[in-house]
């Protein structure tokens, strides 16, 4: 029975939930917190990533509140909070407040910091934090949290962070941050916040920088006061101006004080403020072109259209005038209206965000940006609810309607939303997440025919606007194929109309150039790869079938070594490694140059050697047939590093490309291009390649690089910020030669090109349309180089055929009656219904027969030893397999890497054979071994599975991770490396 302490102890806490709630950081606080039980905490983390730091906050204030009581509950409670650096919330419970004048002026404080987000982001985030550690405004623990966030997402990103904790402090705060912007020469952020330039160190004082601080919250009170005004119940058409996105602080300031009287319209970063309820709001600065109008005409109506315009001539301008007058038009009808614009590419989130929705659509709406590398502070959830304008990756609402679906947590509905804009549509198609999205639209579409025969009431579904330069033909190789393959596009995305106007229209046709090339007459380095080959081809009794340096060869090899693992032929196994190394050798000879292909195989080995020699401590059995392979290598190296230095024998492609680029830049004032490549490798070497030539740098070439950022290659990728970096020199002229993978070929926002190259790479018509938009200038030029192996000539000749075949279709479509037009979609809308419901059915039977993990075995890919079964196997966050078992330990060495920007800095081996089973991750403050299926040899039931390259394709369910019984064995071996440690300082 609780106490009458007890009780009044909880009356404060609950009267002060609100404050609570904005003031802590739930994962430092239960660091330290000791009165919640382990699962309790679990639940808590869980809710915090999932929904947010409040919700996670309520949930913790829920579980200290809750019945029985330990005796020094609230004590316990008290010096959580200060020893998690929450000093100011532990005042507020123990109702140690400051004078109402001080916390009035603190809410102003935060208000203010608040309003300069967009300049105090441009700060030396790592050098101020540890000035802020210094002054204690912020803990060790949150040094470290910051820290990590500016080397994983940038300094802006880290300052956001840093923001966020110091306005949780205690009143004071803001004059010592004032004195930190002093101390590390931020002049104009200090400037900014005060309304005067900082003086000298030696005439500063707590007083005056007090008094600094009073003079610069008294003009910006009006402004501050106008900050934050409770949201109406209609959600997302209020009049609440959103704080700069990504950072959550807002959450410090109470609703309480949030609620000023005589508040007025919050004003805007460019002064304007929100239309009135009863107000039409005025125009913007979004006058479209008459061939944009033309095509924006019946998505004004309400229809379902889809936008096909060539790159460069503004769908995405388009999009936004049809946003503004949608949301205008729900405004002025009283309907709530919410537009999500769906990308497929993170960089998209950004580019849409920075250069069209948020400039365009500020001074009335609410745009909100959201992707997988956002850090989310609420969940997506309340981010629908809270904008008018979303613009999210389509996998996130995915991942949010199937919530909704299966009635998990807080999802969200189609018919929440009343406008989707699906950027690059023509990619919704079977397989696609986006057709996943809009296959639940076309599910309830007929859903509601069925409901309104019967007089029911109907679900609402929001209207579709998509966006592509072009549809393309699919696998069609004739014209009635190819108008099936648009119309299906047509039924998936529900449209009514696709509204298109010719580029010819309003730009001269791009010149365009093929350049072939003649067969080397010498190529001695390629020879002796092919002979090193051969010799391998001799050891492992291998017969290929097709022409080394191909890419039917990679493919053939890649078969002999599943085949070769599958078997537990450990011989062919190692040397198809090798061949596949060899051939990458042999591509990059007949793309780049010598030296590029020399440099790769050097490291192939090394790499391969480390292996075999990870540290001091552990040396591992090389095989015969590995002793075999490193020698034949170092007695072939000295020749090819020969070779390399001949320029005679350099391919005739890269000749080919220097003339091309030189003319391009001789014969402009002002050149600017992109050279497209087929790998990341290859565009890495050629921009090195274009850098280190000085007959480029003498006519101003300035090149650099911009590949993809997924992590599926041997080559590091680039992160978001890397790519817009290299985006932003390009657009500024201290770069004016691009060489890119494929990433750049689609939606990303690269600015005018007079010329853009394919370098033996050609893959479908919608690459080749999409590329040559890149070309964006008038008199701009378009030159296919071809390379050896490649074919891309003869591919070229195949895409201009099949965009030809395109065009046709589209002609013919567009002639179709309304009714046969609509007769046609709907038969194909309810095939893909039919479909997916089979798909589904198929899906869950696969389910059911779910295999028992026992059943399930993994051996060493490479040794072939045994490693463990599906029972060892558990599973962190339903997505990282890993092995905790103490027998598994035994059968790896941990190998430490250069720190990455995350938490997973090592990598595990075979004790035995080196090969590579998966990275070393930090759970919860534990080292896991998490396994990469596609580095072992299954068996199921005794059957070897020859190709398992994800954990999804594996039919088992694994069990969650108990980290309550892994830190109990972590602890207890802890203790007892401590008792013997003892026993030995006695001996």
């Amino acid at each position: 029975m609780a106490s009458g302490g007890d009780d009044v102890d909880e009356r404060l806490i609950e009267y002060f939930r609100p404050r609570l709630r904005e003031l802590i950081t739930v994962p430092q606080v239960l660091d330290v917190l000791q009165i919640i039980g382990t699962d309790q905490k679990e639940r808590i983390r869980q809710k915090e990533v999932t929904d947010g730091n409040q919700a996670a906050a309520d949930l913790l204030i829920d579980a200290v509140v809750r019945k029985p009581h330990e005796a020094g509950w609230f004590q316990a409670f008290v010096d959580a909070l200060e020893r998690s650096g929450h000093g100011y919330a532990a005042d507020v419970i123990q109702v140690k407040l400051p004078e109402p004048e001080v916390e009035a002026e603190n809410d102003y404080c935060v208000k203010l910091i608040r309003l300069m987000i967009p300049s105090l982001l441009d700060m030396k985030t790592e050098v101020v934090t540890v000035h802020c550690s210094s002054k204690r405004l912020i803990t060790e623990a949150d040094v470290e949290i910051v820290n990590a966030e500016t080397r994983r997402q940038g300094h802006m990103m880290g300052a956001r962070e840093l923001l966020s904790r110091i306005v949780r402090g205690r009143p004071g705060w803001f004059s010592e941050f004032l004195e930190v912007l002093r101390e590390t020469e931020h002049k104009s952020l200090y400037e900014e916040l005060t309304g005067c330039p900082p003086a000298d160190k030696a005439t500063v004082s707590g007083e005056k920088s007090a008094l600094a601080k009073d003079k610069a919250l008294k003009p910006d009170i009006a402004a501050c006061q106008s900050c934050d005004v409770p949201q109406s119940e209609g959600g997302s058409q209020s009049d609440e101006k959103p704080t700069d996105d990504n950072t959550d602080l807002y959450q410090g300031i109470s609703a309480e004080s949030a609620e000023l009287p005589n508040s007025q319209e919050p004003p805007q970063p460019d002064g304007s403020r929100h239309a009135g309820p009863n107000e039409e709001p005025e125009d913007s600065e979004l006058g479209l072109r008459d061939y944009q109008m033309e095509v924006a005409g019946p998505a004004l109506q309400g229809e379902n259209v889809i936008v096909c315009l060539p790159t460069g001539c503004g769908k995405t301008r388009v999009a936004v005038y049809i946003t503004k007058k949608h949301l205008d038009g729900r405004k002025v009808e009283g309907r709530p209206g919410k537009v999500v614009v769906l990308v497929n590419k993170i960089p998209l989130v950004e580019q849409h965000y920075f250069k069209e929705f948020q400039p365009g659509l500020k001074q009335w709406y609410r745009v909100k940006r959201v992707s997988g590398d956002s850090v989310l502070k609420i969940s997506f959830t309340e981010i629908v609810k809270q904008n008018d304008v979303i613009i999210c990756t389509a996998q996130i609402l995915e991942n949010y309607l199937e919530r909704s679906g299966k009635g998990e947590d807080k999802g969200v509905n189609l018919s929440d939303l009343s406008l989707v804009i699906i950027d690059e549509c023509h990619h919704t198609q079977k397989g696609d997440v986006y057709n996943h999205i809009m296959m639940r639209y076309l599910a309830q579409k007929h859903k509601n025919l069925r409901l309104m025969k019967n007089g029911k009431q109907t679900v609402p579904l929001p209207q579709i606007l998509a966006l592509t330069a072009t549809l393309g033909v699919g696998s069609a190789t004739k014209l009635a194929k190819a108008e099936e393959h648009i119309l299906r596009i047509c039924a998936n995305l529900d449209a009514t109309k696709i509204m298109t106007r010719s580029r010819e229209d309003f730009k001269k046709e791009q010149k365009k150039k093929v350049l072939t090339i003649e067969e080397r007459m010498k190529d001695p380095f390629g020879d002796l790869i092919k002979k090193i080959m051969h010799v391998i081809h001799e050891h492992a009794q291998l017969q290929p079938t097709c022409e080394l340096g191909s890419q039917k060869y990679e493919l053939w090899v890649i078969q002999m070594e599943r085949k070769a693992a599958t078997e537990q032929d450990q011989k062919v196994r190692a040397c198809a490694d090798h061949l596949r190394k060899y051939n990458d050798g042999l591509i990059l000879c007949n793309t780049i140059r010598m030296r590029d292909s020399f440099e790769c195989l050097c490291r192939f080995y090394e790499e391969e050697m480390s292996k075999k020699q990870p540290d001091d401590e552990h040396v591992i059995q090389i095989t015969e047939t590995e002793r075999f392979l490193f020698h034949l290598f170092r007695e072939n190296k000295e020749k090819l590093q020969m070779l390399t230095e001949n320029p005679d024998y350099e391919n005739k492609s890269l000749s080919q490309l220097r003339t091309a680029v030189l003319r391009e830049f001789s014969t402009r004032e002002a050149a600017r291009g992109i050279i497209f490549t087929k790998t990341r490798l290859s565009a890495i070497a050629l921009s090195q390649w274009v850098q280190e030539n000085p007959k480029f740098s003498d006519i101003g070439v300035k090149a650099a690089h911009v590949i993809g950022g997924g992590d599926q290659s041997v080559v590091k990728p680039m992160t978001p910020t890397e790519q817009r970096e290299v985006l932003n020199n390009f657009r500024d002229g201290d770069v004016n030669l691009l060489v890119a993978t494929t990433v750049a070929e689609e939606g990303l926002d690269i600015p005018e090109c007079n010329f853009v190259i394919r370098y033996g790479h050609v893959t479908n018509e919608i690459s080749m349309i999409q590329t040559q938009g890149r070309g964006r200038a008038e008199d701009s030029t378009y030159t296919v180089v071809d390379v050896k192996n490649s074919g891309v000539a003869e591919k070229e000749q195949v895409n201009e055929y099949r965009k030809d075949m395109m065009n046709r279709a589209m002609d013919k479509i567009k002639t179709l009656s309304e009714a046969e037009y609509g007769k046609r979609i709907m038969e194909f809308q309810l095939q893909a219904i039919l479909e997916e419901r089979v798909k589904n059915t198929k899906k869950t039977k696969k389910e059911i027969k779910k295999i028992n993990p026992a059943d399930v075995k993994f051996c060493c890919r490479s040794c072939n030893m045994d490693v463990c079964s599906g029972e060892d196997i558990e599973v962190i966050e339903a997505a990282h397999p890993v092995n905790v078992s103490e027998r598994f330990s035994e059968l790896f060495i941990a190998v430490q890497e250069q720190p990455l920007d995350c938490e997973v800095n090592s990598y595990f081996a075979c004790k035995k054979c080196g090969q590579r089973w998966g990275s070393m991750m930090l759970y919860h403050s534990i080292k896991c071994p998490s396994l990469h299926v596609k580095n072992f040899v299954v068996t199921i039931s005794g059957k070897k599975i020859s190709k398992c390259t994800k954990w999804s394709e594996l039919p088992v369910n694994f069990p969650a991770l108990d980290y309550v019984e892994l830190a109990r064995r972590v602890v207890q071996s802890s203790d007892d490396d401590d008792d013997d440690n003892d026993n030995d300082n006695k001996d």
